[in-house]
């Protein structure tokens, strides 16, 4: 398996929202929106994937892009001009997200920051009485998803996290359709595998922070370091100050299908083994893990490695259910199924049971008028993204991590339950 197999945010995002465009009828339907109809959105975090979601947003008829907010002068200016070209006004332009919270005709905001950044913009906009829509993982932290879920409900807030392939393609309804219906008997063990490619980040020095950021604003709740050039921006994800690398980048990507087909919650315990080996950069998460985890009467398994898992190579990166009747191997646009080493090509699908999605964004959308939850809301978020945490956690500890999922804590290891459940906040941050 060659690392260009390897899945791309944007590029799945896109073809996604190209396969999943409105329907003509649709358009007309929402053409004629009355104002007291449309639904006027702030975006914070402005940069690649924020821009992607302010297309994405703005693609729909019922959007005015009413405010736009970064840290970065350049990626303010950018998202200014996009929606003035687009919608043909101009946005309240903000520095500090609080500003834009205080806007009271701000009905729901879209929050595309670093992950260390996510937690006190929902927290905020809850309080605020804005709707949120919250890009993947929920949180840095599991302390931090508890508190977004607790903000959410308190507020009674509508919810989404930026887990787009639960909606944008259809593929996974009918993977999770053909494992609850049984043909592929007891499931024992899930894989998840992703091919991380072997490109570095490069080793830049230490510098003066550009001009055009706000460095220490930028930092917030993590703690003061010198600006370096591989640190903010789309490779924070590498560092554990702010992320938890590629692993917790697509962890929601790929299991949500396993959790959402077998109802899962938390795993008893999870022990994780790797490094950063292949890339040679200043980087600190590793880009080669194995993650076990201990469902009851299940283990799920995690591959990160710059090749994927060895087998099913020509799906790339993957999802496989090992069942005791047949094995089914799923990315995120197509699936397969195999029996005894050879794929059944005519197998009989079980009825559809799952509706067809009007689309991840829309789902958000029509959630904010009809006050109803959406698929990937705060509580399925913190659900399936606490997960991917304890891997990180087990990791970072070189320990096998034993949870408590009633009480959200490390059973026997309160050096690792101190340190990793709730981070410490930099003052004058604080979680509430």
């Amino acid at each position: 398996m060659h690392h260009t197999t390897t899945p791309s945010r944007r590029t799945f995002l896109n073809s996604a929202a190209a396969g999943l465009a409105l329907t003509a009828a649709h358009h007309r339907a929402m053409a004629g929106t009355a104002p007291s109809d449309r639904i006027r959105v702030g975006f914070i975090g402005l940069g690649g994937m924020g821009t992607g979601r302010l297309n994405g947003f703005m693609k729909h008829p019922d959007v005015v892009a009413a405010a736009v907010c970064d840290l970065d002068s350049t990626h303010l200016s950018r998202a200014t001009a996009l929606v003035e070209k687009t919608q043909g006004h101009k946005p309240a332009a903000y520095h500090d997200f609080r500003k834009l919270l205080d806007d009271k005709d701000i009905d729901a905001v879209m929050v595309a920051t670093p992950d260390h950044w996510h937690a006190l913009p929902l927290i905020h906009a809850c309080q605020a009485g804005k709707d949120v829509f919250v890009e993947k993982p929920l949180s840095y932290s599991i302390g931090e998803g508890r508190a977004m879920v607790n903000a959410a409900r308190r507020n009674k807030r509508v919810t989404q996290m930026g887990n787009h392939i639960h909606n944008d393609l259809p593929n996974y309804r009918r993977v999770v359709e053909i494992v609850k219906s049984g043909m592929l008997g007891k499931i024992n063990r899930v894989y998840c595998s992703l091919a991380s490619g072997s490109k570095g980040i490069g080793n830049p020095p230490d510098s003066a922070p550009p001009a055009e950021l706000d460095y220490d604003f930028w930092l917030g709740p993590a703690p003061k370091r010198p600006y370096n050039p591989s640190r903010s921006h789309l490779n924070f994800r590498y560092f554990w100050d702010y992320s938890g690398g590629v692993f917790i980048d697509f962890w929601c990507h790929f299991t949500d299908v396993a959790y959402w087909a077998l109802d899962l919650t938390a795993p008893r315990s999870v022990a994780a083994a790797g490094g950063r080996w292949t890339a040679g950069d200043n980087a600190e998460t590793p880009d080669t893990i194995e993650v076990l985890y201990d469902f009851p009467e299940l283990v799920l398994s995690w591959t990160v490695h710059p090749n994927g898992r060895p087998g099913y190579d020509h799906m790339g990166s993957s999802v496989i259910f090992e069942g005791t009747q047949a094995t089914l191997v799923t990315n995120y646009s197509k699936h397969e199924i195999w029996i005894k080493g050879k794929q059944e090509l005519n197998f009989t699908r079980p009825p559809q049971s799952i509706p067809d999605s009007p689309g991840h964004i829309r789902e958000f959308l029509d959630s904010i008028k009809s006050r109803q939850l959406t698929t990937c809301d705060v509580a399925y978020a913190h659900r399936l993204n606490k997960g991917g945490l304890l891997g990180n956690i087990a990791f970072r500890t070189g320990e096998r991590i034993y949870w408590d999922d009633a009480k959200e804590r490390i059973i026997g290891n309160p050096r690792a339950d101190k340190q990793y459940v709730t981070r410490r906040y930099r003052k004058p941050w604080k979680l509430a």
